[in-house]
């Protein structure tokens, strides 16, 4: 229980179970999973498909609860708070990064990180200049006003990546986000988020089954049938 407490802890899961009922059959995605994650490291969860990492992104992304067991984010137990606090905990601390981008077509991309700004009820001044900021901090100044079919893949990922920024949050939870991307673009986004870890501080948490991509984290997280196999630190990353 001390963990939790710890001022460097920023998430911590505490004897973690998921499990899913199919028809009377019930169904462990997660088994007795315990980790810390610390403010600002940089941590990939990797495992192959069928190993926990979906259920534990959901988890870890206040978008789930979990079955048995605590799971503490910013030393508040997400399972016992109300519904919209949780909600407003999520959308000031967590900015999500999607394999398929879940931009709204008809916006542009300016409306696009001007979203979730709205749902934190920003004022309209604030709201669009931060959208302006965190555009041009993502290469895509002159691409304020294009919708994503007008932009590319990766153009459209650094949408994404200046939508989850936009409320600076404290974590950004990248699930897969080079999945629909080639090789280059997908470490050009990689080497951004590596970026806003060492130059701004943000705690990066990544899902992939990509051990390429695991290698720019600084702590990896290997599950295996709903269990933690081994976490390990990547001294090379710097």
């Amino acid at each position: 229980m001390a963990l939790k407490k710890e001022n460097n802890t920023l998430l911590y899961l505490e004897n973690v179970w998921k499990i899913y009922k199919m028809g009377e059959v019930e169904v462990p995605a997660l088994r007795g999973v315990s980790v810390k994650i610390k403010r600002g490291d940089f941590v990939a969860i990797i495992g192959a498909s069928g190993s926990g990492k979906s259920t534990m992104m959901n988890l870890i992304g206040c978008l789930d609860i979990p079955s048995k067991g605590s799971i503490y984010l910013k030393s508040q137990d997400i399972s016992i708070i109300s519904e919209s606090d949780l909600a407003s905990l999520r959308g000031r601390t967590i900015g999500f990064i999607f394999q398929l981008y879940n931009l709204i077509p008809s916006m542009t991309a300016f409306e696009n990180v001007m979203l979730p700004l709205e749902f934190l009820e920003y004022n309209d001044r604030d709201a669009a200049n931060r959208a302006r900021e965190i555009l041009t901090l993502v290469g895509l100044a002159d691409k304020m006003n294009y919708r994503p079919t007008q932009l590319s893949g990766g153009q459209q990922q650094r949408v994404s990546i200046a939508r989850s920024l936009a409320s600076d949050p404290e974590i950004i939870l990248a699930d897969e986000p080079t999945g629909a991307l080639d090789s280059v673009t997908g470490r050009e986004v990689l080497e951004m988020l590596h970026r806003l870890w060492k130059e701004q501080g943000k705690t990066i948490i990544m899902v992939t089954h990509d051990l390429n991509l695991a290698k720019y984290a600084h702590t990896t997280i290997e599950l295996k049938d709903g269990v933690i196999l081994r976490i390990f630190e990547n001294n090379e990353v710097n």
